[in-house]
């Protein structure tokens, strides 16, 4: 039976790499193996910066993939986790009571949406003010260019 608590925090801290996918629909889940697409990009553009610099134009548009998809995956956990004991029951265990026990939202998946309400918003903010300041600052680089 698939435990509501475990897919929330597994799509909080491991949903990047496709773990809640797993959980949830196994290995051959297409959605589950592609998620770490983003995230390996994301991560390359961190290493780019780190090795030209803050004006190379590849980094700042493969960051913010990083971004978005830990803060889609803390959004999925949240919509895990928020998830009456029926609607999870019905979904992911069809063949249990509708109240069974891996459906019930207790504390431990209470700080699962915490956790993902806080470091998710964090880093979709953060994800969207680097993409607008890098957006900007190349659209005065060429406007600069423009009017030399």
């Amino acid at each position: 039976m698939k435990n509501k608590t475990l897919a929330a925090w597994l799509a909080f801290l491991g949903g990047p790499l496709g773990l809640h996918r797993f959980y949830l629909h196994g290995m051959w889940d297409l959605i589950g193996w592609l998620l770490p697409l983003p995230t390996a990009l994301g991560v390359y553009g961190i290493q780019r910066v780190q090795q030209f610099g803050q004006d190379d134009h590849t980094s700042w548009m493969l960051i913010p993939l990083l971004g978005f998809t830990i803060a889609g995956c803390a959004l999925q956990a949240i919509l895990f986790a928020l998830k009456t004991p029926e609607a999870w029951n019905a979904r992911y265990n069809p063949h249990a009571a509708p109240d069974a026990a891996p459906g019930r939202t207790g504390w431990i998946t209470i700080a699962a949406i915490v956790a993902s309400l806080m470091i998710g918003t964090a880093v979709l903010m953060a994800s969207i003010a680097f993409s607008f300041q890098r957006y900007f600052e190349h659209q005065i680089e060429e406007a600069r260019k423009i009017s030399q």
